[in-house]
């Protein structure tokens, strides 16, 4: 392998921008298939929406990844969900990617689940290209997208390319480094046209054009120069200086197209290769030694001891799948592999090469690919090592919190093993699924990122193991609190042979200054109560908070002082 004509990429936007019908189209003109499917439609679903509720709802719910190749070039692709739901998909899919399609609808613009998305590709450092896609919609409005990607993004952009036409009338690109007008032609679009650019639209191409060059200047001498003596930039200089900029993150080329449509997705592949890091241009991944204070920067060659992640773990009917990014040496078929966090060893069983959810069977994978395990004990951010490199550990991948919950209870008792195994799965799988159980109520919790989240898991539930839940809201944790105050005098003197039990308690309840705190004060003097006592009225106050007389809900905000008391030996 060619570590430097390898790129790995993830498809990254808001719900319903296209993401998969984009890559759907990337796949079909690889080679890598032969026939295109529609997320929604009569056929088979899109390729890399293979798991049944994907094709039923029509959405992406799982990151899954592919590799076609392109020119020279190999290409790892990664499709990621839109729905904010599902965020954690997109979160470890870019925590090992080198570069990033931002994917963003030519009417709906920047939106929430974009700006989200671009957080992520920040806090992750990864470059990102931008690309405006369904350009035959009406209303389509490429302008606008760019000044939103500016004003709500804060990137510095501009068109690599303009669209031809907007709405029913959008026919092609001008691509504005080459100064060359870019159809689709054929029946699938397979057909790629360069014609001179249209009359029409030459003055605006020329504009662009010198938007772009101003934007990259400072990336290269030559652009410079040439601006000062009034020559053209030659589209190599260009080329040259925007790929700088783009991984050097100050600059973000904006491409146009409509991925339902086969127009611009071409155009746009040859820009991933063009301007996207290969594992040896992207910025060098670094690790920390767990034995030192020391940061040990990872070297993306094939004879270095290995050092990958495990970022993605799922289970099917042939057992845990972990997908895995090699950083540094060769992962083998049959290769010992240490794990840092848990500091077992094991071996490697099959290595495969996803496509969606086929397997292809290989006996290594190099420095930057990204390949998976079959059988491999491992959990998503582990570091996956060879024996002398144990002491060193790669930053993990942040897990948001879960938002909602849900009470569960298996439907009959036949159903309760699988229930229990369906939720033990799933919270292996995806660290923003949590089970629990409110120790207040004994309801078991179902909790997750939204309600189509837990939705789509219990309907997995149901599909995969055939095990029905009960589902509901959980109870309410109530409280009581006290609204005056009030006082107690509470003697306890009883006798029923032996010796006796003896005990007078007086003060006051009152509310605390802090609404979810209680107190207790002791305020008794002259010994009337002896010291070793104290504990244990301050013990009985507590347990009556725990068990308040209206509803037997715990009292919050309560305040119990203790003035006098007596003892008797």
């Amino acid at each position: 392998m060619r570590t430097k004509e390898l790129r790995n990429i993830g498809i990254s936007a808001h719900i319903d921008s296209g993401k998969t019908t984009l890559t759907e189209r990337i796949l079909f003109y690889a080679g890598r298939i032969h026939r295109m499917n529609e997320v929604r439609g009569s056929g088979a679903g899109a390729t890399m929406d293979h798991h049944p509720i994907e094709k039923d709802k029509g959405i992406t719910i799982a990151a899954a990844a592919t590799q076609v190749a392109w020119g020279e070039a190999r290409v790892n692709i990664i499709d990621t969900p839109g729905h904010v739901d599902f965020t954690v998909e997109v979160e470890r899919s870019l925590r090992v990617l080198d570069g990033a399609i931002l994917v963003l609808c030519s009417v709906g613009g920047v939106q929430s689940q974009s700006m989200t998305v671009d957080r992520q590709m920040r806090r992750y450092r990864v470059p990102r290209i931008a690309f405006i896609n369904k350009m035959d919609r009406t209303g389509a409005d490429a302008a606008g997208v760019l000044e939103q990607l500016r004003s709500k993004l804060g990137l510095h952009a501009a068109f690599a390319q303009l669209p031809i036409g907007s709405g029913a009338e959008f026919e092609g690109v001008v691509d504005v480094v080459s100064m060359q007008a870019i159809f689709n032609d054929g029946e699938r679009g397979e057909e790629v046209r360069v014609a001179a650019v249209p009359e029409a639209y030459r003055s605006a191409a020329e504009a662009a054009r010198t938007a772009l060059v101003e934007a990259v200047a400072d990336e290269d001498d030559a652009i410079v120069e040439a601006v000062l003596e009034g020559r053209p930039v030659e589209a190599e200089t260009l080329a040259r200086a925007m790929r700088s900029a783009v991984q050097g993150h100050r600059f973000v080329p904006v491409f146009v197209g409509s991925a339902v449509k086969n127009t611009g997705v071409q155009p746009l592949l040859d820009a991933v290769v063009r301007y996207l890091p290969s594992p040896m241009d992207a910025e060098p991944q670094v690790a920390a030694s767990t034995d030192s204070d020391r940061q040990v920067e990872l070297l993306p060659v094939a004879d270095s001891p290995l050092v990958a992640m495990a970022f993605k773990l799922t289970e099917d009917e042939h057992g845990s799948l972990t997908y895995v990014r090699v950083y540094q040496g060769t992962l083998r078929k049959g290769a010992e592999v240490v794990n840092t966090r848990t500091g077992r060893r094991a071996k490697v069983g099959r290595l495969v090469r996803m496509h969606a959810d086929e397997k292809s069977d290989i006996d290594s994978a190099e420095a930057g690919d990204i390949v998976a395990l079959i059988g491999f004990p491992a959990a998503s951010g582990d570091t996956l090592v060879a024996r002398d490199m144990e002491s060193v550990a790669l930053e993990s991948i942040q897990a948001p919190a879960p938002v909602i919950s849900l009470a569960v209870s298996a439907a009959d008792a036949a159903a309760s093993d699988k229930v229990s195994k369906a939720r033990a799965r799933f919270a292996r799988e995806d660290p923003t699924f949590r089970v629990s159980s409110d120790p207040e109520s004994g309801q078991t919790l179902i909790s997750g990122k939204g309600e189509l989240h837990l939705e789509v898991y219990v309907d997995k539930k149901r599909r995969e193991y055939g095990a029905e839940d009960r589902e509901g809201q959980p109870r309410v944790r109530y409280r009581e609190a006290i609204r005056r105050r009030a006082a107690f005098d509470y003697l306890l003197k009883k006798q029923t042979g032996g010796p006796g039990q003896f005990a007078r308690v007086v003060g006051y309840v009152e509310a605390a200054s802090e609404s979810d705190r209680s107190e207790f004060v002791d305020e008794t003097k002259s010994g009337v109560i002896p010291a070793h006592y104290i504990p244990a009225c301050e013990s009985g106050a507590r347990d009556a908070m725990s068990d308040g007389p209206l509803a037997g809900y715990p009292v919050a905000g309560v305040r119990v002082v203790l003035t006098d008391g007596e003892a008797h030996s």
